[in-house]
């Protein structure tokens, strides 16, 4: 048997390594890891320097940095606040982000710019929770209620439009109303995964034997939480459903069932961050990069010009419903929200693989919505930390009818 080449494995982790030590001098520049991991990627794969090309390791490396984005953004859904008003006014943001998607997607295709304007309308109805957060952390407002409601609303599109891909698109050929009765299945199951972990975690005998092995060479609830995502993404597989909703539901499960995981006193959170954010999440960017066909966005100028169309959209779609915080949150923290909301990324760039791999995207059109996001993981987040920056911190910002947030560790 020919042995199995990882130089390629290694060049991506080279280029994971490099890319914080590269932005350490520069604190102030907020520009998220991610953006220069995929540029990277460009950089050293097919449509830059030929250097790397994807191969059986790198693909395995990159499905488990995908599975762990889902994963950890299950985890940051701030489910003890998305209650009362503050979760209505999160839903009803989205609901408007939504109507507005479907009429951008539409108009889109009307001028012959898109040829799934559904599909479209999905992917520049999302918001990059992962992202955000940061960014309210270094701003000082996560737990401010400007941070929560960005959060929620954050929490809500990221979940409503992964509900979304799952049911309406799969890899697998089917009717939405087969996936969405799969989909409630899969619910169901999930459910009872996670009452059988709570009464587990309640139990005397286990629950002494978690604690003993947890913090030894067994590390035995990281090992738990890798059997738990294998197990899900294998039976999401098997009937048809995406990845991606496999992952995050088992963020979701581990969220709202193993109370240690989420206390402040624990470190088994900081382990799953270390895994993901140290090893396989940086893969998947960089990957994503490495798959990026430059020559099909740069071959058509009508495909460039789609870039700052598709920037525009997700400003629209996402930005221009935050307009309703205004009479709570003032103008410029409404504005800010607004940029927070429209930034988005991770999850553009798995569903345009997923829309690519189906044929709902061409490869240019799937080039054009991650360079627009690139640009706005660039852009808007900036913008936002330079409207709080002007913000007096003094006047009031806690919606009517909502109590002030506890803090929130994302």
């Amino acid at each position: 048997m020919p042995a199995l080449s990882l130089s390629g494995l290694a060049a991506v982790a080279a280029v994971a390594f490099l890319v914080p030590l590269l932005l350490a001098p520069f604190p102030r520049l907020r520009l998220p890891a991610l953006v220069l991991e995929i540029l990277a990627g460009i950089l050293i794969g097919p449509s830059g320097l030929g250097w790397v090309r994807v191969d059986i390791p790198i693909q395995i490396f990159s499905v488990m940095g995908l599975s762990f984005i889902l994963l950890l953004a299950g985890l940051e859904v701030g489910f003890d606040h998305l209650r009362g008003p503050l979760l209505n006014t999160a839903v009803f943001n989205f609901a408007v982000s939504f109507a507005l998607a479907l009429l951008v997607a539409y108009l889109l295709r009307g001028a012959g710019l898109v040829q799934s304007p559904l599909f479209i309308a999905i992917v520049l109805a999302a918001t990059s929770l992962g992202v955000i957060i940061p960014v309210l952390k270094d701003a000082g407002q996560e737990a401010s209620a400007f941070g929560q409601l960005v959060i929620a609303s954050a929490s809500i599109a990221d979940f409503a439009t992964i509900v979304l891909i799952s049911v309406l698109f799969s890899r697998e050929a089917g009717r939405a109303g087969a996936k969405a009765v799969l989909l409630a299945g899969f619910v169901l199951l999930a459910a009872a995964v996670a009452l059988i972990i709570a009464r587990a975690e309640r139990s005397m005998r286990l629950g002494a034997i978690l604690v003993r092995l947890q913090d030894t060479t067994a590390q035995i609830r990281v090992r738990a939480v890798f059997l738990l995502l294998a197990g899900f993404i294998v039976l999401a597989q098997g009937v048809g459903l995406e990845v991606v909703f496999a992952a995050f539901t088992v963020g979701v499960i581990l969220k709202l069932v193993d109370p240690d995981l989420m206390s402040p006193h624990s470190n088994v959170r900081p382990k799953l961050e270390a895994v993901g954010f140290g090893l396989f999440v940086p893969m998947f960017f960089v990957t994503s990069g490495l798959q990026f066909n430059l020559r099909a966005l740069v071959s058509n100028p009508a495909t460039v010009a789609l870039v700052p169309v598709f920037l525009a959209a997700l400003l629209v779609i996402r930005g221009l419903p935050a307009v309703m915080y205004r009479p709570t949150l003032g103008t410029r923290k409404a504005l800010a929200a607004g940029m927070l909301q429209a930034t988005s990324l991770g999850f553009i760039v798995v569903a345009a693989q997923i829309g690519m791999e189906l044929g709902m995207l061409t490869q240019a059109t799937g080039a054009a919505l991650i360079a627009a996001g690139l640009l706005s993981v660039m852009i808007f987040p900036l913008a936002a930390v330079t409207a709080l920056g002007r913000v007096d911190d003094a006047a009031p910002e806690t919606p009517p009818g909502v109590p002030p947030a506890p803090a929130h560790g994302a």
